[in-house]
């Protein structure tokens, strides 16, 4: 068994960046598990399982073992691919955006999905974020972190990031999105946001991503002492 980092948190509050940065910085293999459900998402809007927002439970399962789903970590950011298609700007999209959510509250995609994200940390040294990575993923990980930050600007910060990436939507928009987010990671049957007993929590909202990633780095490098 590798070393092992979790990073669980809202929407918004900066788990992604300080995954991929910190990852980089200690050579640690980042696995972005919001990307598998994103693939999933994408697959199934492609293949019609999901109309005017309605979800067809039945069709998305079947298609659980119809893709694949690899994630490579490059120096300039992750690519993911589905089905061997360089899918990483498309899965950030907002009509995937507006059905992740539930469609990673399937019970038979959170059960496939934490199954690929386990067989792809085995053995080595990493640093996983998402929902549950502390609580179900990886229960015993080595350190865990739990992000958070206010809404609003949680909300400033992903139309930052949608906006970098040509993609058209308001603040309006991205704020009712992020609360609508949050009451379903937080009422999940299977895969909630939840707070481990043992997580250590950085409120993000003031301060920068360099900051929150000094701290984390700082945690992980007293526990590497330890062992």
């Amino acid at each position: 068994m590798g070393f092992i980092v979790g990073i669980d948190g809202t929407a918004g509050s900066g788990k992604g960046t300080v995954a991929k940065n910190i990852a980089n910085k200690l050579k640690l293999l980042n696995i972005d598990t919001g990307s598998t459900y994103r693939c999933v998402a994408l697959a199934a809007l492609r293949a019609n399982a999901i109309k005017n927002g309605v979800i067809d439970e039945k069709k998305v399962i079947e298609l659980l073992n119809k893709i694949s789903i690899e994630i490579e970590n490059t120096p300039s950011g992750d690519k993911v691919y589905l089905n061997g298609e360089d899918v990483t700007k498309k899965i950030r999209e907002k009509d995937v955006s507006q059905v992740v959510s539930p469609v990673s509250s399937i019970e038979e995609v959170r059960y496939k999905m934490v199954d690929l994200q386990r067989k792809m940390a085995e053995g080595k040294d990493i640093i996983m974020e998402g929902r549950d990575i502390c609580t179900y993923v990886f229960p015993n990980a080595d350190v865990k972190i739990y992000l958070d930050a206010s809404v609003e600007e949680r909300a400033r910060r992903r139309l930052l990031e949608m906006q970098e990436k040509k993609i058209e939507i308001t603040y309006e928009e991205v704020l009712d999105n992020i609360i609508k987010r949050d009451n379903n990671d937080k009422t999940k049957k299977i895969g909630a946001l939840k707070l481990a007993p043992d997580s250590i929590v950085i409120d993000t909202t003031n301060l920068s991503i360099e900051e929150v990633e000094n701290k984390i780095i700082g945690i992980i490098q007293k526990k590497r002492e330890k062992i």
